[in-house]
């Protein structure tokens, strides 16, 4: 095995970090003095212990959050430009700690430093550069009036951050779910306080250092990590004016019940069941490698994960061998292994999850494909096809969050889309063809939020992401996400 880092720069990069929260431009202990582990799901070793904040930590965070964002504030009161230098300047910080944080993101979640490097830490520099722009250009209108005098009345309307906003991040891409809510909240001239994930703080613990290196002034970015009851606590809170997260359903419905105290608003990034639909006339390797992409990067943890794959029965048995061809090409191992392609699940509990979906789909009937544990140390599965399924079995109808997909044919004569759709799910989708038309047909009638034709796992600080129907309320990412953080203020003035 040979690894990207050696031990004594592990040391170096994990013993650098604050393991204490970061609340008012200030590394402070949890409350209460406590901590807990993080856990390098490889080697299921220690890594770090980290504050384990709790309510009181989170009420602490959010009075300075509100603090900070309070008229005659430096942030309040900054000028525009000027806070669009400091975010595009985080984005540039993160650049120059590339390695650092694709270290952490592996050690921290397990998956491949190489991809890390290559895909999580840009991409999330590239939000902050992106988000940076537009501080300058969120506008207001002018408006005619209608059923008045136009030249008595003076109609206008103002943009205005919804001031502290709190955000839950999941743990399945750390840092750039962090840079999704944390760079455009700080466009919009909000205050916040970020709980990470419990089993992935560290890449968050760098962030917050960088944060304060740009020049965010103290209480505009504040962290606390924790466990679901901090995250509770700050759905609740009734000095928050907006809760962003990022995670499974079941949860985002209990952050929608705390939220009803004070009427915060709410935006969910939620699960995801995605159909994947390869047409005969698709170019065949193309949608092998693409089907492939969809279901096993990032092992198979994303919420947009192509878990659902229908095929025509033409091409069927080729697609399903050229995926398990794929699937048995993956080296599955340490993410710092430069010639691991897919690392483990992030803890016990998600391996026991993903298994468990596994067993099931076997007692239900169908054929695996793969579906072993790899090794006898870290939560390592392999990537697994299950053929001969039925709509409705468990690994087919509910959210493994695993490299598991499931495949089934579908006759050229039957319309596939009513079974893609027979999900509560709508976070995302795709479509292999070569016909145009059928693709926008497909892509019209798929009911997600994302669709992607003849790709997949494409994303990009431009493009609103986000999901129909349980995957979700609002936009993540483009000029959209600005709605989940703004309000808008309309002025009406006497002109006599």
């Amino acid at each position: 095995m040979t690894l990207a880092f050696e031990a004594p720069r592990i040391q170096e990069v994990v013993g650098s970090l604050s393991r204490k929260m970061l609340i008012n431009g200030e590394w402070v202990d949890a409350a209460s003095g406590s901590t807990f582990d993080s856990v390098n799901p490889a080697t299921e070793e220690v890594l770090a212990s980290v504050a384990h904040g709790q309510a009181e930590d989170a009420d602490r965070a959010v009075r300075a959050a509100r603090a900070a964002f309070e008229d005659g504030s430096a942030w309040r009161k900054m000028p525009h430009g000027q806070r669009g230098r400091i975010i595009h300047k985080l984005g540039d910080l993160i650049l120059d700690h590339l390695e650092e944080f694709a270290l952490l993101e592996s050690l921290d979640n397990g998956k491949p430093f190489a991809v890390a490097k290559a895909a999580d830490v840009p991409l999330a520099a590239d939000m902050f550069h992106y988000m940076s722009g537009w501080t300058t250009k969120i506008e207001g209108s002018t408006l005619p009036i209608s059923a008045h005098d136009p030249d008595a009345y003076l109609g206008f309307t103002l943009r205005e951050p919804v001031r502290v906003a709190a955000q839950i991040i999941p743990w399945n891409f750390p840092l750039l779910m962090a840079a999704w809510k944390v760079a455009p909240a700080l466009a919009a001239g909000c205050t916040i306080v970020l709980k990470p994930a419990e089993q992935t703080p560290l890449s968050a613990l760098l962030l917050g250092e960088l944060a304060m290196q740009a020049g965010l002034p103290p209480g505009v970015l504040n962290i606390v990590t924790g466990f679901g009851d901090a995250g509770a606590a700050l759905a609740a809170h009734p000095d928050v004016d907006k809760v962003a997260f990022t995670g499974s359903t079941e949860v985002g419905k209990q952050i929608v019940q705390a939220a009803a105290g004070n009427l915060k608003k709410v935006t969910l990034e939620l699960g995801g069941k995605s159909p994947n639909v390869v047409y005969a006339d698709a170019d065949i390797e193309k949608a092998i490698a693409g089907s492939a992409n969809a279901i096993f990067f990032n092992q198979g943890e994303c919420c947009v994960a192509g878990s659902r794959l229908y095929v025509e029965e033409s091409v069927y048995d080729q697609v399903v061998e050229g995926v398990a061809e794929q699937a048995r090409n993956i080296k599955v191992g340490n993410g710092l292994d430069e010639s691991t392609m897919m690392g483990p699940l992030v803890s016990s509990e998600q391996f026991d999850r993903v298994t468990g979906y596994i067993t099931s789909g076997r007692d239900e009937g169908a054929n695996i494909i793969g579906g072993e544990r790899v090794g006898d140390k870290g939560y390592f599965v392999a990537p697994t096809i299950l053929t001969g399924t039925r709509e409705e079995m468990k690994a087919v109808q509910e959210e493994i969050f695993g490299p598991v997909v499931a495949a089934a044919p579908f006759n050229a004569d039957r319309d596939i889309l009513p079974t893609a759709n027979n999900t509560n799910f709508g976070l995302g989708a795709g479509v292999f063809t070569r016909d145009i038309g059928k693709a926008y047909r497909t892509a019209r009638r798929l009911r997600a939020g994302t669709v992607w034709v003849n790709t997949w796992n494409v994303f990009d600080a431009t493009l609103p992401f986000g999901g129909y129907k349980e995957s979700g309320w609002g936009r993540e990412m483009g000029q959209a996400v600005f709605n989940n953080y703004m309000e808008t203020k309309t002025v009406i003035t006497d002109l006599s």
